[in-house]
């Protein structure tokens, strides 16, 4: 998947240059039926892959059209941790580096997004309306010693009538090869759950 890398740039900034250039970041315009689902597939792209190469251990969560949820088992390094502390966004997406755009890129074209962060059996929890903290953090007894877990609702208003995640999802479809994958070749297989049916399935590769 081709990448943008973001500069640094104010919140306001980055917001506004998602929403005017979508293209750049998800591959696709504002108004294509398709990008609902190139969200989801950065997101989880982004998700799946540690900086060494190897693939972690991630599960996707359909609830709706405009809405998923993302969980991985990434550990944050020594600068994220320190992330966790107020920074540059003031919020929890303070945990994802410049490098790693995609969580923030698509919490600017959401209207609702609700961050969680395990580290060291500890949780946190964030609610925010685009990228700005719509809610103090919480802490919380994590379920898992470390990982995150974060749930985007892409804003309606943005996203065009009839635009939807894709049905029928499976990992292959939302992790195209290329770059370390080749180099570092590991199972794609996780699982992607889709509240929509009226069966909730379990889809791997």
């Amino acid at each position: 998947m081709e990448r943008f890398t973001v500069e640094p740039l104010r919140v306001a900034d980055l917001v506004e240059h998602v929403r005017r250039c979508p293209q750049m970041y998800f591959l696709v315009e504002q108004g294509s039926p398709e990008l609902p689902t190139e969200v989801l597939r950065a997101v989880a792209w982004d998700a799946l892959h540690r900086r060494d190469g190897r693939h972690g251990q991630i599960s996707v969560e359909i609830g709706s059209d405009l809405s998923f949820t993302v969980e991985s088992d990434q550990r944050p390094s020594a600068d994220e941790r320190e992330r966790l502390l107020p920074g540059f966004f003031g919020s929890l997406l303070d945990i994802f580096d410049m490098q790693r755009w995609a969580p923030s890129a698509a919490a600017a074209l959401s209207a609702r997004t609700v961050i969680e962060v395990w580290l060291d059996g500890r949780g946190y929890r964030q609610e925010l309306a685009g990228m700005d903290p719509a809610s103090p953090r919480e802490e919380f007894i994590a379920p898992k010693l470390f990982g995150t877990r974060t749930t985007f609702h892409l804003d309606p208003s943005f996203c065009g009538p009839g635009e939807a995640v894709a049905w029928a999802l499976g990992p292959e479809e939302l992790h195209r090869e290329g770059g370390t994958c080749k180099e570092h070749s590991s199972p794609t297989t996780f699982p992607i759950h889709d509240l929509r049916s009226k069966t909730e399935k379990s889809v791997t590769e």
